[in-house]
């Protein structure tokens, strides 16, 4: 078993949430009903570039897709991976060839070898957490059923 809690640093996460501004998102789905789709559209909301990578799409939230990390024409500060582990050592070398800043593997996204090809190549690396609930954690948006209700009290409505 693999420990994690290497990759798994409070300090860290919160010094890639904070210091991101473009997430390319690897296995970003086109189905509202996916979670990767999800946590794009939540990224979007909260300020950040979210670049979707899927080769089965043109567009994916409003934003141009592209087939590789090695085809996006901007700067990516964080590669967020919803794909299975074992893709994980190929976009590891992707994501260290296009200068990311760090490599964020979504929960079940495990696999040691890729880990180690990111550190390797300077790049950070997060694994099996999920890159929206971190940021809600940290950010301080977090509410018992996962979003924010915008109200600033203790008090439930229906029962004042």
């Amino acid at each position: 078993m693999t420990d994690l809690t290497r990759y798994q640093n409070p300090l860290e996460i919160q010094r890639v949430l904070n210091t991101a501004r473009t997430v390319a998102i690897v296995g970003l789905s086109n189905n509202e009903l996916r979670a990767s789709y999800f946590v794009g559209f939540y990224l979007k909301r909260h300020g950040y570039r979210v670049v979707p990578v899927n080769p089965r799409a043109t567009e994916i939230l409003g934003e141009t897709s592209y087939p590789s990390l090695l085809d996006v024409p901007e700067k990516v500060d964080v590669v967020n991976v919803f794909r299975a582990p074992d893709a994980l050592p190929e976009i590891a070398r992707d994501a260290v060839r296009i200068g990311a800043g760090a490599l964020w593997c979504q929960f079940g996204v495990i696999n040691e070898a890729g880990a180690a090809t990111a550190e390797d190549g300077g790049v950070s690396v997060v694994m099996d957490r999920c890159i929206k609930i971190e940021h809600a954690r940290y950010v301080g948006r977090m509410h018992w059923l996962g979003f924010n209700t915008h109200r600033i009290t203790a008090v439930r409505s229906g029962l004042q």
